[in-house]
């Protein structure tokens, strides 16, 4: 197994230093950024030794080209599990789950700029961060329940908490929103147009303080107020809220399905039901119960909630829709699933139970611990 560790190229991640700034950027620009276990590794031990060092103030975030991150390397994930090696899933999940931990009790400020595609663990390293720019070519979404898989990065918590039940419909429908929308919903803290990006780097590489208040107010000279999109999700909370607050997702589709009766040729009810339709019956289902939870917990109790899902989704505990997503969207570029259980009404309870409670010997290292952190709101330590 340790073969899936090993990283090709040294160079997936650099790091630069400013005067007091550091940078850290995503350098898989032909991958879309995408994190491989190793540049997770690099990633959480940099911001270690940034954390504890006094002439450090801030640290950049960033992906080389036009990409921000993607999300987590699916592909590799896929080949270990296929190969008999379903581990290497969980210990993927833990290394990048406790490495969103770290991020959102980070000691120091952190700019996170969210150019071009910031999907799954792109939008994990960077919602939990302290300032989160985003651009005229930013696109957002958590599209997991398409490949069989179930969000999760803290996920569960940041769209959880927002406006009404926009992330019930975001995590649903693998509804993709932009910069503009990022902002407005509170998914980012500033809007600064692509072309103002190197100048404020710049701007931001002359940093010599810690003070949030300061930062701010740096990149406020580089803000740019955007127009919402005719079709922004944000303007139909109305329908939203009335579908997806419904307490199952055969509840919500056939709210979804009575809206678009009434209202024929509506865009946003027509792409959310094709997009149901089309996503792992079980993934929907447990997504559904995960962000309904989240919603009552802190980030912690999130991540490790996620990790247990993650831990069965790896080991096809109940279903192998993740592998068959992955393999018929990601690898083999189109093919239609053919998920099990083919159909909602037949994802029991049980089922979905299943993926949020399991107990597995110690010595495998599969558990996720967050250790003590000073910047935390609650030690969470749990056994899968």
């Amino acid at each position: 197994m340790d073969s899936f560790f090993e990283e090709e190229d040294d160079d997936q991640v650099q790091f630069e230093e400013m005067g007091s700034v550091r940078k850290v950027i995503f350098n898989r620009p032909q991958k879309l950024n995408c994190f491989t276990y190793g540049m997770i590794a690099k990633i959480s031990t940099s911001l270690e030794s940034y954390e504890h060092d006094p002439t450090v103030k801030l640290v950049i975030l960033k992906g080389k080209g036009t990409n921000f991150c993607a999300g987590g390397d699916v592909a590799r994930v896929i080949y270990s599990i296929v190969a008999g090696h379903w581990s290497f899933g969980a210990r993927f999940s833990k290394k990048q789950l406790s490495l969103d931990y770290q991020v959102a009790t980070y000691k120091k400020p952190m700019v996170s700029i969210m150019n071009g595609i910031v999907m799954g663990g792109g939008a994990g390293i960077s919602m939990q961060g302290t300032f989160r720019i985003v651009t005229e070519t930013t696109l957002f979404a958590m599209p997991e329940v398409k490949i069989g898989f179930c969000p999760d990065v803290g996920s569960t918590y940041f769209l959880s908490r927002l406006p009404g039940f926009l992330g019930e419909y975001l995590v649903l429908t693998s509804a993709r929103m932009d910069g503009a929308d990022m902002l407005a919903c509170g998914l980012a803290t500033h809007f600064v147009l692509s072309k103002d990006l190197p100048l404020l780097e710049i701007a931001l590489c002359e940093v010599n303080t810690s003070d949030k208040y300061m930062i701010s107010h740096i990149i406020d000279r580089f803000q740019y107020k955007p127009q919402s999109r005719k079709k922004s999700p944000l303007k139909r909370m109305e329908v939203i809220n009335k579908c997806f607050s419904r307490d199952t997702v055969e509840d919500i589709l056939s709210a979804l399905l009575t809206e678009e009766m009434a209202n024929k040729g509506d865009g946003l009810l027509i792409d959310s039901i094709k997009s149901m339709k089309s996503a792992s019956p079980i993934s929907l289902k447990i997504s559904l119960k995960s962000m309904r939870e989240g919603r009552k917990q802190n980030l912690e109790q999130c991540l490790i909630r996620e990790h247990t899902i993650s831990y069965h989704l790896a080991r096809s505990t109940v279903t192998k829709d993740f592998i068959e997503g992955s393999r018929a969207l990601l690898l083999d570029k189109g093919r239609r699933p053919r998920w099990e259980p083919p159909q909602l009404e037949l994802v029991t309870e049980s089922m979905v139970n299943q993926h949020f409670v399991i107990e597995v010997e110690e010595e495998d290292g599969l558990e996720l611990e967050l250790p003590p952190r000073s910047n935390q709101t609650q030690k969470a330590k749990a056994k899968l």
